[in-house]
């Protein structure tokens, strides 16, 4: 019998998990959407983005970032091939690029068995953190079991945001069936966030439209609101709080 694997969008949710669902689980603690994500190998890559979460945020040495992340993101690698894997993953740019990820990793493995996409139905701005433990529970049986083809796409979307090739993440998006509108969202506020003649990207405008609105440039209020208009992005407090460093800075 295929063995099932759980990789969830972190330490929150696997507070929470319910113990009901049988598999082997696997946090994905990494934030891919923000950071240097280059490296000819994945051991030049997890130094990369060491060097980088040590940089940015601090508090997380390289050796505890390879203690706690690198651990997790090697079991994808030993996952069985006929597996049935359920991706736990919510709407929002930050947890579909690591999404992304993985589904490019389970395609580099030749991955054979079902892959199935686990979404929350609550709205974007609460994700999995809006549903109780029944609610987990029926997000799981409504889970998506991805056919051979929709595969196939979604594990290109990882090169595509890799390369920054806009057009090709909207071709992809193209390719796959209306249940999977959700990710042009992403993709145009992951483009979004390229700045162009100079200005700032879409995150660090929203920043700067806060500040004038509420009149203030104090990180909590900035935070909260920030979270309101922009859901899409998935930021979490350390990289809106970067976010407002480099626009004051910017000043």
């Amino acid at each position: 019998m295929a063995k099932s694997f759980h990789i969830l969008n972190g330490d929150a949710l696997r507070e929470k998990f319910p113990s009901s669902l049988i598999g082997e689980i696997i946090v994905f603690r990494e934030c891919l959407v923000d950071g240097d994500i280059n490296g000819d190998s994945d051991q030049e890559f997890y130094q990369s983005r060491a060097q980088f979460i040590s940089k940015a945020y601090g508090d997380v040495k390289p050796e505890r970032y390879f203690e706690i992340t690198v651990s997790e993101l090697e079991k994808i690698k030993q996952i069985p091939q006929e597996s049935s894997v359920y991706l736990w993953f919510e709407d929002d740019l930050f947890c579909q690029v690591n999404c992304w990820y993985v589904l490019h990793q389970l395609s580099n493995q030749h991955h054979s068995g079902e892959v199935i996409l686990v979404r929350p139905f609550t709205r974007l701005e609460y994700g999995f953190g809006g549903l109780d433990m029944q609610g987990l529970k029926e997000a799981f049986e409504r889970g998506k079991f991805l056919s051979n083809e929709e595969f196939l796409v979604l594990s290109k979307m990882w090169k595509a945001y890799l390369s920054k090739n806009d057009n090709e993440l909207y071709d992809l998006v193209n390719e796959l069936p209306d249940f999977f509108s959700y990710l042009l969202e992403a993709v145009k506020a992951e483009v979004a966030r390229r700045p162009s003649n100079g200005d700032f990207g879409r995150p660090e405008q929203s920043i700067i439209n806060i500040i004038e609105e509420l009149q203030t440039d104090e990180f909590a209020p900035v935070f909260r609101e920030f979270c309101k208009r922009e859901s899409i992005y998935g930021f979490g407090d350390l990289q809106v709080k970067n976010l407002l460093e480099k626009v004051k800075n910017s000043k």
